[in-house]
């Protein structure tokens, strides 16, 4: 014999959604992102769905990618040594500049 609960079957709220907090989250995406770990075991042993943690490490990794790129990347600097005197300058730098840069320490 099968029986059917209609109430489900006619697309009936189920309940409130979840409400996790930020530092459950935290906590989770930790573990989800240590080396070796099956992300869906750990999933089910927090009692979420495994779909729900990759979402949470996804959006993690999401945020750690762009405050990454919102950082200057270092610029390449090239040293010019004079006698004593150690000249640092990017490789943007016009010719004319460190022209009179390098003749201003020549004569100092």
């Amino acid at each position: 014999m099968i029986e059917a609960v209609v109430e489900r079957l006619d697309g009936a709220p189920v309940g409130e959604p979840r409400r996790w907090s930020d530092e459950f989250k935290a906590q989770a995406v930790s573990g989800a992102m240590a080396p070796d770990i099956n992300v869906s075991a750990l999933a089910r042993r927090l009692g979420i769905s495994p779909g729900q943690l990759f979402g949470w490490r996804r959006a993690f990794l999401k945020t750690q990618d762009e405050s990454t790129s919102a950082l200057p990347s270092p610029q390449a600097l090239m040293e010019i040594v004079i006698g004593d005197a150690i000249i640092r300058v990017g490789q943007d730098i016009a010719e004319a500049d460190l022209r009179g840069i390098i003749r201003a320490v020549r004569t100092a």
